[in-house]
């Protein structure tokens, strides 16, 4: 069997195995295609954010979305007008992905890159907790909230 074929049939069986333990919690149940459309969710926020593109960015939220302090349509194009980006990469992983009362929440780890680096740098990591609905759109954030990891202690002298 190739490759392929397997790491198909273990993404079947654990998208099967969520979706049932969620059916099981009594919040609501995802597909297995909403839990791939989330994730391209996730992938179109680093792209857009990433290149500037305040629409793209915006378009990925609901009408009245939040990210952090910045509420509502005007509140992200604000937030996209004001913030630096340059060579600046997102990098999510490890995305979690539950059932919610409103659609779903989700978790993932952020990390900074600069690409204009030789070699490229980590310049910043964190998380960041989101809530998802479905609209006729597709999915999108309603909130979404960034906790920035602290900076590491200093060593004992």
């Amino acid at each position: 069997m190739k490759k392929t074929h397997v790491a198909a049939m273990v993404l079947s069986l654990a998208l099967a195995a969520a979706v049932s333990s969620s059916a099981q919690s009594g919040v609501g149940t995802l597909t297995a295609l909403d839990y791939v459309e989330i994730q391209q969710l996730y992938a179109r926020y680093n792209y857009a954010i990433d290149a500037g593109d305040i629409e793209a960015y915006v378009a990925l939220y609901t009408p009245d979305g939040a990210f952090n302090a910045f509420e509502g349509q005007a509140g992200l194009r604000q937030f996209m007008k004001n913030r630096q980006g340059g060579n600046r990469r997102h990098w999510n992983t490890n995305l979690v992905i539950t059932p919610s009362p409103e659609g779903a929440k989700g978790q993932v780890y952020l990390m900074f890159v600069d690409v204009g680096t030789k070699p490229p740098s980590i310049t910043g990591a964190g998380k960041y907790e989101d809530t998802l609905v479905r609209t006729p759109q597709g999915w999108r954030f309603k909130k979404r909230r960034t906790t920035p990891d602290p900076p590491p202690e200093a060593a004992p002298k």
